[in-house]
């Protein structure tokens, strides 16, 4: 009688094996799906920056007449600029929400260009999840002249 309910109390090491086989297949069907969304979704956040940023450029320019130059950067949306042609009436606060130019969603900083090489007014690019000019897929550049 020993023997029997020892047979019954736990699970094999065959059933183990199966269940850690099963949840692998599992894992290997869905974990690329998750890898792919969160992907899409820095994409989709860098863009959304990306406007964000070209809204404050604009109202930049309807105050001052002229966009922040490349040397100024984009800090000149958080701090009054001390270089190149300086505001006379700089808003206390700046032009952004937060006080801080945010990070492309992969860490990088954001390259402005003013004038812009492919736009007349500015160019603003992020290098994406590579870090790198150029590449393809999500290692594609985005580039303000070509998102809309």
């Amino acid at each position: 009688m020993r023997r029997q309910r020892s047979r019954e109390a736990g699970f094999t090491l065959i059933e183990l094996m199966i269940v850690i086989v099963i949840l692998g297949l599992l894992a290997a069907i869905v974990m690329p799906r998750i890898v792919g969304e969160t992907d899409k979704a820095r994409y989709g956040t860098a863009r959304a920056q990306m406007r964000v940023l070209e809204d404050a450029l604009k109202r930049y320019k309807l105050d001052h007449g002229v966009y922040p130059a490349t040397e100024q950067g984009l800090d000149a949306l958080v701090m009054k600029p001390s270089i190149g042609n300086i505001p006379e009436r700089w808003p206390e606060g700046g032009y952004l929400d937060k006080q801080e130019i945010p990070l492309d969603p992969w860490g990088n900083p954001y390259i402005y260009i003013s004038p812009g090489v492919y736009s007349p007014d500015f160019d603003l690019i992020s290098l994406a999840a590579d870090g790198l000019e150029g590449g393809e897929d999500f290692d594609a550049d985005i580039e303000s002249w070509r998102t809309q």
